[in-house]
């Protein structure tokens, strides 16, 4: 047994054998099981065939809602998660940039958050209250107080902001990596051949990064469509008014949890799958990922 462990041949396995049985155990386990339910009534104790039934109760607007809420909210995210991150590691990378270390830290620490702990804080900065931060704040500019968590526009307006709050120092991360990765002879070329800082950014920088930046991107359209907490906590755990706020693992979580509705919410959730997995196919087409190079 010793000199079969021992083995060059065996040993390999024994040690992604860990591996191979987490993978299987919680992954491809939980997966044919959510396939397998999504077809099923579950029940306490008991549950039955229905068919496509599961799948036809789709049809009603919660689920339409959540589908439009999870879709705005990654859109929004993707506007500004990509492009700010972006300019903010090319400022942060340069050399004369005073305090880069300090800027660094302090905008990486808040996804090092508790993302129950900011859902709660970012409810109390949204409150109705006169003397809550983001009203005091819009009155300095002679806006009245606004009830952030009763309209769709101003929900929609808090959770992007607590996303880019959370996840602007990840994405931040990411580039720097990449902008480090670009060989600096191809800047001093540039600055020989009298390129603009701006010049530089645009044919240099950016074109360079399309690997980091597919990457962010393609993360960034899961981490939208799979967004639940922070709506969760925004509205203490509750269900939105309206489904201001409802997405679609929130309705999930409503549906597969609350009302033990399992057989509808894998449903919902094989939904979210095929939806998050084309966009991301569509956007790794259009982006060139699977062109084929010269």
């Amino acid at each position: 047994m010793n000199r079969l462990l021992h083995s060059q041949k065996v040993a390999p396995y024994v040690f992604v054998l860990p591996f191979i049985v987490s993978f299987l155990l919680f992954f491809v386990y939980p997966v044919f099981s959510t396939i397998q339910m999504s077809f099923q009534e579950v029940l306490p104790g008991a549950t039955r065939y229905v068919g496509l039934e599961n799948f036809m109760d789709l049809n009603n607007r919660h689920f339409y809602r959540a589908v439009l809420n999870s879709t705005i909210y990654t859109i929004l995210t993707l506007i500004v998660l990509i492009p700010l991150p972006l300019l903010l590691a090319t400022l942060l990378n340069l050399k004369a940039m005073p305090f880069a270390n300090f800027f660094k830290s302090a905008l990486f620490i808040p996804s090092l958050t508790s993302v129950v702990v900011a859902g709660t804080i970012f409810r109390l900065m949204f409150a109705e209250s006169d003397r809550s931060l983001m009203n005091r704040f819009v009155g300095w500019f002679g806006i009245p107080p606004q009830h952030w968590l009763g309209s769709s526009v101003t929900v929609m307006i808090s959770l992007v902001i607590l996303a880019t709050w959370r996840w602007i120092g990840i994405n931040i991360l990411y580039f720097l990596a990449g902008l480090q990765s670009i060989p600096n002879e191809l800047y001093e070329a540039a600055d020989i051949d009298g390129a603009s800082p701006w010049q530089k950014f645009l044919h240099i920088t950016v074109p360079l990064l399309k690997p980091v930046t597919i990457y962010v991107l393609t993360i960034s359209i899961y981490g939208g469509y799979a967004m639940f907490t922070e709506s969760f906590m925004l509205f203490s755990g509750k269900p939105s008014p309206k489904d201001m706020g409802l997405t679609i693992v929130g309705y999930i979580y409503y549906e597969g949890l609350a009302k033990f509705n399992l057989g509808f919410g894998s449903a919902v959730g094989l939904t979210l799958l095929a939806l998050t997995f084309t966009v991301n196919i569509i956007q790794l087409k259009i982006s060139g990922m699977f062109r084929k190079e010269d």
